[in-house]
């Protein structure tokens, strides 16, 4: 039995999850409906509002889910009820992080989905299922969704605005760059397809393009949530710039159209900790961790709470964001990019490595998890491997301060000054604040490698070529490199790596090159790994509580960067 929708609600669905927990509404049900809606009134106005592609809020959505509910238990068969209603759960479940309604919706959408088959027409619950694989972090699940709905149905708009989230956490961005030009055929003009842009050309360095469509999708935008979310996103791209008082105003616009908007208060708290009002940002931190407790706010919260040396509260939102990530993870999300983020800097590196490995042989090689598995395995004393992703992390264009921080600390460790001092450099001019663990440290680190001889350098191009004349990055259209077992020491055969990201040990060594410009023997390179692993950090748990770090345990591979140089009689290459 189907539900007979009338025509102004023909494209209508819910909104659904986007990767990186943002949420916007892109399911929709297949046309063809006819008939009365379900109910009148403030359901119907939400199926309206998300039929225009724009995002739902929490109460339209909590009276659809009520309203779907009720309808279905007098008419069990309705398939298209059955993929509004699981649609709604996973909304309702990634706008309010209650990780238990993703069980329900996927319950509810495989109901639908026996009740009428994808190749009978049920779009709408496949696109369910490819939202909720993309809300779990399972890229691989939401491509076979995602793609089986593109290839029977060429025109519908929703997939591909899932797909390129689906491309990008898999990091397969020409597919992604192919679905977004795609989607703004079929959605020219639309707010929601403007944002997708924006975040498109933020991914490959246009700030000011990315700006640009960013604004123009916030004129476009409707409803009070769709205004709220892109003044929100407007915030996270001026962070990002590292302009912490335009993304406050930002932040504040879209709490003063929806003041439940916990996004942004989140982001509040991240501006005003750069701005410098560290206890303001405390209590927005402990505000936005109460109402929407994502394991990233928690690891941002106790971050900030350490930085000012308040190591109780620190702890208590570590153990928040392991709670958290916990929950998720019983209800088939990962949170293992964010946990191994933890424990490279707070807890235990090599549980940061397993993690990432993991996430790396499922199919999550976005440039996030790039960056991740590099700096996890650098912090676990394998440098030379983690230099491999750092680059691919940084290869598409993105300007990301945290990226460009990792780059520059492992280059660092091995020796390459000149490349380090570069994207130390490059890091605190993107945004000075962008971290207030690691800001400090970039700056100690380039206090200490001074200024660069005078001269310069003999080759200021190297092997390398120089980006396109309009200022463009090359686009990393090769898979990223694959993690090993073990250290190899031939990553050159690497077969999954580009040429670029996954160069090996003789790639290597060329940029490795002293302040007078000259390679290194093999047997020097050798030793400059071997000074890397004296030089680096040996934390301890500090008030992480983390598990497993205990005094009894076997010892660290990593200490302090650079204490070695501290050291009564270190020698130069050591400073």
């Amino acid at each position: 039995m189907k539900t007979r929708y009338a025509p102004n609600i023909r494209n209508a669905v819910i909104g659904t999850v986007v990767a990186g927990g943002l949420v916007a509404g892109f399911l929709l049900f297949g046309p063809g409906a006819e008939g009365p809606p379900p109910d009148s009134g403030p359901a119907a106005q939400a199926m309206l509002t998300a039929g225009t592609g724009a995002p739902v809020s929490v109460g339209e959505l909590s009276v659809l889910i009520e309203d779907r509910e009720r309808w279905l238990r007098s008419h069990p068969d309705d398939d298209e009820s059955w993929a509004v209603l699981g649609s709604a759960y996973v909304e309702r479940g990634t706008a309010r992080a209650e990780w238990a309604y993703f069980p329900k919706a996927e319950s509810a959408l495989k109901r639908s989905l026996a009740a009428r088959p994808g190749s009978k027409g049920n779009t709408a619950a496949e696109l369910g299922m490819a939202a909720l694989a993309n809300a779990r972090h399972d890229y691989a699940a939401a491509k076979r969704w995602g793609e089986r709905v593109r290839a029977r149905s060429p025109r519908e708009w929703a997939a591909y605005a899932l797909l390129i989230d689906t491309y990008n956490g898999l990091g397969d961005l020409k597919s992604a760059h192919k679905a977004l030009a795609r989607l703004e055929q079929l959605r020219p003009g639309v707010a929601s397809a403007l944002g997708r842009a924006a975040l498109a050309d933020r991914d490959r360095g246009r700030r000011e393009d990315a700006a640009s469509k960013a604004y123009e999708a916030m004129t476009r935008a409707g409803s009070p949530a769709e205004k709220a979310f892109t003044q929100y996103r407007l915030g996270e791209l001026a962070w990002e710039r590292g302009e912490p008082a335009e993304a406050l105003g930002h932040y504040d616009a879209a709490l003063r159209i929806d003041a439940g908007h916990h996004r942004s208060r989140a982001g509040r708290a991240r501006a005003l900790a750069g701005l410098g009002r560290t206890d303001e940002a405390l209590r927005d931190y402990d505000a936005a961790v109460k109402a929407l407790p994502l394991p990233q706010y928690a690891l941002e919260a106790g971050e900030l709470y350490e930085s000012v040396g308040l190591d109780g509260d620190a702890r208590t939102h570590y153990d928040v964001m392991r709670r958290e990530a916990a929950k998720a993870r019983r209800n088939g999300v990962s949170e293992e990019l964010v946990l191994a983020r933890y424990e490279a800097d707070h807890g235990e590196a090599r549980s940061a490595v397993r993690r990432m490995e993991q996430e790396w042989r499922r199919g999550h090689r976005s440039v996030y998890a790039a960056d991740a598995l590099g700096w996890a395995l650098h912090r676990a004393g394998r440098s030379t491997e983690g230099l491999k992703y750092a680059k691919a992390a940084t290869h598409p264009g993105m300007r990301n301060a945290l990226f460009v921080y990792h780059l520059g600390e492992i280059e660092w460790a091995r020796d390459m000054t000149g490349a380090a001092r570069r994207h130390l450099a490059e890091a605190l001019r993107i945004n000075p604040k962008f971290s207030p663990v690691h800001a400090p440290k970039a700056a100690k680190i380039l206090a200490e490698l001074g200024e660069p001889p005078a001269g310069g350098p003999e080759d200021i191009w190297g092997e390398a070529e120089p980006w396109d004349l309009d200022g463009t990055p090359p686009p990393l259209e090769t898979p990223l490199p694959s993690p090993s077992d073990e250290n190899d020491d031939d990553e050159g055969e690497d077969g999954d790596g580009d040429e670029d990201a996954g160069e090996g040990a003789d790639g290597e060594r060329d940029e490795a090159r002293d302040e007078e410009g000259r390679a290194p023997t093999p047997d020097a390179s050798e030793a400059s790994e071997a000074r890397a692993s004296e030089r680096r950090a040996s934390d301890g748990p500090g008030p992480s509580g983390a598990s497993g770090a205990s005094e009894t345990s076997e010892p660290r591979e990593r200490r302090e960067p650079r204490e070695a140089s501290d050291a009564p009689g270190a020698s130069p290459s050591q400073r």
